[in-house]
């Protein structure tokens, strides 16, 4: 079958694919990014698309993807994939927030209380009208990320 990406891999290319593979570096699907790239090497195995995507249980269209990826925008990102520039859901807090949040955290916490817990911060951001509605798991991941 004639493809329209051809996977050609330098040998430094794929020196970093099996090195990838042996050290098992970075992510799950890097690693089986990695083997894909080697084995759809023409200077290589050269396999089909069908064969790879049977051995190593992914789809057709995977392999077609990854062969376009690597042609049309390099190397390193058909093997590290694409990093998402935004989160899909926007942080709770902004800068303002996450001041206040921290300002109350270092201060004395409220009468009956010997120290400020997640639960009591959370509720004291909602009471001051600093947000809406949050969580004592945000609350906490907000905090640890500042430490």
């Amino acid at each position: 079958m004639n493809k329209k990406y051809i996977v050609r891999l330098s040998d430094e290319e794929r020196q970093v694919c099996q090195e990838v593979i042996q050290k098992l570096k970075g992510t799950s699907q890097k690693v089986r990014r990695a083997h894909i790239l080697l084995k759809a090497d023409a200077d290589g195995p050269g396999w089909t698309d069908s064969k790879i995507a049977e051995a190593f249980n992914c789809r057709v269209q995977t392999i077609e993807n990854l062969r376009k990826r690597l042609v049309t925008e390099g190397f390193e990102l058909a093997l590290n994939g694409k990093q998402r520039e935004h989160s899909p859901t926007p942080p709770k807090l902004d800068g303002e927030g996450e001041a206040k949040l921290i300002s109350m955290r270092l201060g004395k916490p409220p009468v009956g209380y010997g120290r400020w817990t997640l639960q009591l911060l959370a509720d004291e951001l909602v009471a001051l009208g600093v947000i809406d509605s949050i969580c004592a798991e945000t609350v906490r991941k907000t905090l640890k990320k500042t430490e």
